[in-house]
């Protein structure tokens, strides 16, 4: 049995609080990446994981040994360290003559390799290339996704769904607006995908809504889509269920509109709308000559049905 798998009393109080982390919750904490570097790794390779980390921060782990490795045949090593880091995201580089400067993007469910997908990177640039003012560690950025590609091939659905689980960060309930820093871009366009990082710069527009600029902040890669391994339909479905206890209960009689907005449906008897109190006004009174006409009426009525 492998040592990370035996069931370990802790001793400790604090060895118990590190046990406690890592146990299933209702709620998972957020995922974390670790970034590791192949054994032929070159300077552009190593050079994209650091600046993918200084994104990460502080949810990410990087490796800065090199560990020879092959993902798409050997997943031992990956899942060995996703079970010592508790990182469920990583990202592996490597270099080699077949296929050079490459990136592995993937991630894990119950510690073992869920689905990969293999990139080539044909162009980079820096974060430390860009000269500009860049945001503060772990800012949440906004995901922008252009390109029909990303919604018609299966290959860069699922790769889209990876890159929002890759970089999405920590789930908030409330945004201000102070607080929209940074954009990634992704742009699937004539079989290449475009990553573009911009600072979000609020300028003054003369209104109480902001003057939106984009200023390029850095990094920026030109990728090739490469080798994928995608997990099964089945194993997918299983990874994305939901536990019961979070399931919002169904109520009765109330709906949602594509805008979020909540209607009710209210049961009520039939009203008699003859015994309806209404308010009384002067101007409503009937006169004395209707009053006698209305009473001759209903005498009437009552002859007839004698």
């Amino acid at each position: 049995m492998d040592a990370l798998d035996r069931v370990v009393k802790p001793k400790t109080k604090r060895a118990k609080r590190f046990l406690e982390k890592r146990e299933p919750k209702l709620s998972e904490n957020i995922k974390n990446a670790m970034l590791i570097k192949g054994g032929n790794a070159n300077s552009m390779v190593t050079q994209v994981l650091r600046d993918v980390y200084a994104l990460k921060k502080p949810y990410g782990v990087l490796y800065k040994k090199k560990n020879i490795t092959r993902p798409f045949e050997d997943q031992t090593s990956l899942e060995f360290f996703s079970k010592k880091s508790d990182c469920s995201l990583f990202m592996f580089g490597s270099h080699n003559k077949k296929r050079p400067n490459n990136l592995v993007i993937g991630r894990m469910y119950d510690y073992h390799v869920l689905d990969m997908i293999e990139l080539g990177i044909e162009k980079f640039v820096s974060l430390k290339d860009v000269k500009n003012s860049k945001c503060p560690e772990g800012t949440k950025p906004m995901l922008i996704f252009a390109g029909d590609d990303f919604d018609v091939t299966e290959d860069y659905r699922r790769l889209k769904n990876l890159l929002i689980d890759f970089f999405r960060g920590p789930t908030v309930s409330n945004i201000r607006l102070a607080g929209l820093e940074y954009v990634l871009h992704f742009t699937a366009l004539n079989g290449k995908i475009y990553f573009r990082s911009y600072k979000l710069l609020l300028k003054k527009s003369g209104c109480r809504t902001p003057r939106i600029e984009l200023e390029e902040m850095g990094p920026s890669l030109d990728l090739v889509l490469r080798r994928t391994r995608l997990a099964s339909d089945d194993l997918y479905k299983l990874s994305m269920k939901m536990p019961k206890a979070l399931k919002p209960k169904k109520k009765k009689n109330v709906s949602h509109d594509t805008f979020g907005t909540t209607y009710g449906r209210i049961h009520m008897q039939k009203q008699d709308l003859s015994k309806l109190q209404t308010r009384k006004m002067k101007g409503l009174k009937k006169r004395p000559a209707e009053r006698i006409t209305e009473d001759q009426e209903k005498k009437s009525k009552r002859i007839k049905k004698n």
